[in-house]
């Protein structure tokens, strides 16, 4: 894989800019990741405590109903990124998963910190780089 001329700057540590960054490395664009807190994921962490329920493996037009009016909008993001791909996601990084009674997909282990740290390592292992205590302005 090429390196890109491209570089990308991610505001905001939380999985979705980790997944934006994790996404765009893939894609050979160089990438860092800008957070204010002192580590990403922190929020992500917290919820965690409460086993962290990561999607939900109801059948894909039940799933897109929860969506309301912006089902048609979400509608191709979870075709191509189903509750299969992120199960699968999370075993790349070595976490298993569960469905749960409820339903919704939990990790093994019921802790975000695994998953986390697993994550972190394989985004450094694609050259992004996390800058923590940065904190966005604004345009200049």
């Amino acid at each position: 894989m090429s390196i890109s001329p491209h570089f990308v700057a991610v505001i905001g540590g939380g999985p979705a800019g980790l997944m934006a960054a994790e996404t765009l490395a893939a894609a050979g664009v160089r990438v860092d990741v800008y957070d204010a807190m002192p580590s990403v994921g922190r929020k992500f962490l917290l919820a965690g405590r409460g086993g962290l329920n990561l999607t939900h493996s109801e059948p894909p037009a039940a799933f897109r109903s929860r969506f309301g009016a912006r089902a048609a909008q979400v509608s191709p993001w979870l075709e191509q990124f189903d509750a299969q791909a992120l199960r699968r996601w999370a075993g790349d990084l070595g976490i298993e998963t569960f469905i749960g009674s409820s339903g919704r997909v939990f990790p093994t282990e019921m802790k975000a910190a695994p998953l986390l740290r697993a994550w972190l390592q394989r985004l450094r292992a694609a050259g992004v780089n996390v800058h923590t205590r940065h904190v966005w302005r604004g345009w200049s």
